[in-house]
């Protein structure tokens, strides 16, 4: 679960960039560095990576799953679905082997990895994902959920709620948050 300080979905959002930001940098669960990280991003004062950083780091491993590191032919796969609200356009698509495509279909990244693997997902996909999922809420309005709201505001319009539930994480804020509200 995150520290109490991430209390809406832009604090989520950021929190789990930090993460990423974190994992890059060697220092995986290292809450402070995290946290430092987190707090830089949520004051503005550092930003995330640009896209031309994502798509060259892309283009490092080109003939590579994203997902997997498995070799070959690849096809296009959009973070977001088309069918949950997903956008057509670069930032939402990453190259993945036909399994991986298959694999994770029409679900969301984190309900695709569920909450028990959710910081093994690599980096390009995540950090793409974290933010397209912060400019659908910035659009729509609903960075500023805080978590206190979520059973009233969020929770009802999110079709992920029954693997909150499953999770015993109903109503908390977890990195479904950020995705659940993008649906067909």
């Amino acid at each position: 679960m995150p520290p109490a300080a991430v209390k809406t979905i832009r604090d989520q959002i950021f929190w789990q960039y930090a993460k990423l930001i974190a994992k890059s940098a060697g220092l995986e669960g290292q809450r402070g560095f995290q946290m430092s990280r987190f707090t830089q991003l949520r004051d503005g004062n550092i930003t995330w990576t640009s896209t031309i950083r994502e798509w060259l780091r892309e283009h490092e491993k080109p003939d590579e799953c994203i997902y997997c590191g498995a070799k070959g032919p690849l096809t296009t796969e959009h973070i977001l679905p088309r069918s949950c609200g997903g956008p057509d356009i670069p930032d939402n698509a990453i190259r993945v082997c036909q399994s991986c495509n298959s694999g994770k279909g029409g679900r969301r990244l984190y309900e695709w990895k569920g909450l028990l693997v959710k910081d093994g997902i690599p980096r390009i996909a995540e950090g793409k994902y974290l933010k397209l999922l912060y400019d659908l809420h910035d659009k729509r309005g609903t960075l500023n959920v805080d978590k206190k709201e979520l059973g009233r505001t969020m929770c009802p319009a999110c079709d992920l709620t029954p693997r909150c539930v499953d999770a015993g994480t109903v109503e908390k804020l977890t990195v479904y948050c950020p995705g659940g509200l993008f649906h067909g």
